[in-house]
């Protein structure tokens, strides 16, 4: 596994991340018989566990990948300064990370153009909007 960079780590967990799915009438009435039997507290109660019981079925392989695709696993936040130190170094950060990627507000396009060479998140990548138009060309 990678070193853990020297760059902060947000303190408090951010808010899930919402997805949409697609389900069939038959699925999603025996999820809702399941709940009702008393299974699960809810629908996303039952759709969190299977998604926890396939991740833990492929957590090896995820394990494998992570390693071989040097990415971070996790959160991983990039305040301004952190930026400017890199920038100040004359080098550039390539962010990798699986998980969730957070620049800070505070942080300018024209700051993460100078400090940031490439993003691939594999998760979600969390910074405003300017900042996101601003990486798009490399965002992977």
């Amino acid at each position: 596994m990678p070193a853990r960079s020297a760059l902060s780590v947000a303190a408090t967990k951010p808010l899930d991340e919402k997805i949409t799915i697609n389900l069939g009438y038959v699925d999603l009435g025996q999820i809702d018989l399941l709940v009702q039997e008393g299974f699960y507290a809810n629908r996303t109660d039952l759709i969190r566990t299977a998604v926890r019981n396939q991740l833990a079925i492929h957590a090896d392989a995820v394990k494998q990948s992570v390693a071989r695709k040097t990415l971070v696993l996790g959160i991983q936040h990039f305040s301004a300064d952190d930026l400017r130190a890199v920038q100040a170094a004359g080098q550039a950060l390539q962010i990798r990370v699986l998980g969730l990627a957070s620049i800070a507000p505070d942080v300018t396009p024209e700051l993460a153009l100078a400090a940031i060479d490439s993003v691939v998140v594999l998760g979600a990548l969390h910074a405003s909007p300017a900042v996101k138009a601003a990486l798009a060309g490399r965002i992977r």
